[in-house]
């Protein structure tokens, strides 16, 4: 029996060349979060993360934070999926300007239509998986934890596997999976209680490390 704690990674680089990077806000919440269990006297016994280097850097921001962790397996099949593939897919000439508030609003109206279409085997975004290859990856890293681990578990992730985990657990729709997903902050913490036999969902896109009025300015979502 144990806990797993699953990490959205901090605030990535929404809008610029290299998404796949935590921007200064990122590393600050993740380290943050660290900060906040090494008050609680948090440890884990394991660590499960996603090969992306937003994965790999909040990680080490919890790190700093918190101090020595266990060497982290890593998972591909958590990795998230390509948000960029999915809108072409099903708009090619997709333009906008994410920096702008229409632009972020428009950005996330095509994500939704694209999530859609490929969750239903409508649409096959170029270099991505299909969608019952992307759930098999998120469901073996819950399946490992729960036959091979116990005590803490910490899992970092992106909002779309952790959310496609949510979903299953609960034995939700992917459609469900997708408002999930919408509404996850960055460094949020979502947690089961696991068994050998199931997962059971306690908490959901928490952020115990930010309820500080001082931090009410580092929450984000994207």
């Amino acid at each position: 029996m144990g806990q797993l704690y699953l990490v959205r990674h901090g605030q990535a680089s929404l809008g610029a060349a290299d998404y796949d990077q935590l921007s200064a806000m990122g590393a600050q919440q993740s380290r943050r979060l660290g900060e906040h269990w090494k008050l609680h006297g948090m440890t884990f016994d394991a660590v499960l993360v996603g090969t992306l280097k937003r994965h790999a850097q909040t990680l080490q921001g919890i790190r700093d934070g918190l101090g020595h962790t266990p060497d982290a397996l890593q998972w591909p099949g958590l990795n998230e999926y390509d948000s960029e593939a999915l809108i072409r897919a099903v708009n090619p000439n997709a333009s906008f300007n994410t920096q702008t508030p229409a632009g972020y609003r428009e950005h996330f109206r095509m994500l939704r239509d694209g999530l859609q279409q490929w969750m239903a085997g409508a649409a096959s975004p170029v270099g991505m998986p299909s969608y019952p290859e992307f759930l098999h990856g998120v469901t073996s890293a819950l399946d490992h934890v729960r036959q091979h681990c116990e005590g803490n578990v910490l899992l970092v992730s992106s909002g779309g596997p952790i959310s496609t985990a949510v979903a299953q657990v609960l034995q939700a729709s992917p459609a469900t999976s997708i408002e999930l997903n919408l509404r996850m902050r960055n460094s949020s913490v979502s947690e089961f209680h696991f068994t050998p036999k199931r997962h059971n969902l306690v908490v959901f896109n928490s952020l115990p490390h930010l309820v500080a009025p001082e931090h009410s300015a580092w929450i984000t979502h994207a």
